[in-house]
């Protein structure tokens, strides 16, 4: 597979925010891009042709697809724990339906899936060997473990069916286009800084994460797409430039000329302390690793 000109995708999820993000760049791309989702918690901006479908019940693929992306699932704490037994429905029902559709199709199809199958990690960084330190029970499962599931389910029908499957690990991303009110740490500071407002540190903000901007997101989802040698294994996408929550919310203050304090709460349930990727292996395969910094990514949220 070589470029994308003329090639045919489906985009699950694609009126989320990176689904947004991967369907414009597509597009400008020259792909013949249709995207599927129930606008539960993203948008139709009007990028690509909609269907409105919730992927678990999906009976056809809009368009004879080549590629197939599922983002088709809530990301961010609240959205997912929301609705649990629907989250844990679409990361493995949904992506069930989707591959059966792909396999149909002689499609490819690439998984989001997340940084969360590694739980609160014992190892650090990061490596896509590693099994994870996951919770099975408690308010975040529905999300970690059905990520994890969909995994198992893909990697099964790549070896029994011959299913074309490439699995992308993703970690925290941001940048313009993102939901407020959604419960995200960069947005809801950013919300909180031009208003005035305090800045909540869940747990006091000494945990990690590593931000990665969406830009770089979607280049790499994109190279992933097209990599052969990433037949047989997840690959991390991510950046591993981390930093603490405070930091972060730090930086926020200090880019909007807020005057907002930051105050402590009370920690969220089974949050991981630590969270940054080894990118060895997209470096490697793909070629690929972010180029966006973190006060120029933030720049791009605040000009948004």
């Amino acid at each position: 597979m070589n470029g994308w000109n003329g090639r045919r995708v489906v985009v699950a999820g694609g009126a989320g925010f990176i689904g947004r993000h991967l369907t414009r760049a597509l597009v400008a791309a020259g792909a013949d891009v249709a995207v599927v989702d129930d606008l539960s918690t993203g948008r139709d901006m009007g990028l690509a042709p909609l269907t409105v479908a919730d992927v678990t019940s999906l009976d056809r693929l809009p368009i004879a697809a080549e590629v197939v992306f599922n983002l088709a699932c809530p990301a961010s704490p609240r959205a997912y724990q929301a609705d649990p037994v629907q989250t844990w429905k679409t990361s493995v029902l949904g992506t069930m339906r989707l591959a059966e559709l792909a396999l149909a199709a002689g499609a490819r199809i690439v998984q989001a899936s997340t940084s969360e199958v590694y739980g609160d990690p014992l190892l650090h960084p990061q490596t896509e060997d590693y099994p994870g330190n996951v919770a099975l029970t408690g308010p975040r499962a529905c999300y970690d473990e059905g990520k994890r599931a969909a995994e198992v389910l893909l990697y099964d029908m790549a070896r029994m069916a011959g299913l074309d499957v490439r699995v992308a690990r993703v970690f925290n991303t941001y940048g313009p286009g993102m939901a407020l009110g959604d419960g995200r740490a960069l947005p809801a500071f950013i919300e909180a800084a031009r208003a005035g407002e305090p800045l909540r540190l869940e747990g006091g903000g000494a945990q990690t994460r590593s931000f990665c901007h969406v830009s770089d997101m979607v280049r790499g989802l994109m190279a992933l797409a097209l990599c052969d040698a990433a037949a047989a294994m997840p690959v991390n996408l991510g950046n591993p430039d981390e930093r603490t929550i405070r930091e972060a919310a730090e930086t926020v203050v200090r880019l909007t000329g807020s005057r907002s304090p930051l105050v402590e709460v009370a920690p969220a349930a089974n949050d991981p302390r630590r969270r940054c990727p080894d990118i060895t292996r997209a470096r490697s395969l793909l070629g690929w690793e972010p180029v966006v910094g973190f006060e120029a990514g933030l720049r791009s949220m605040l000009d948004d």
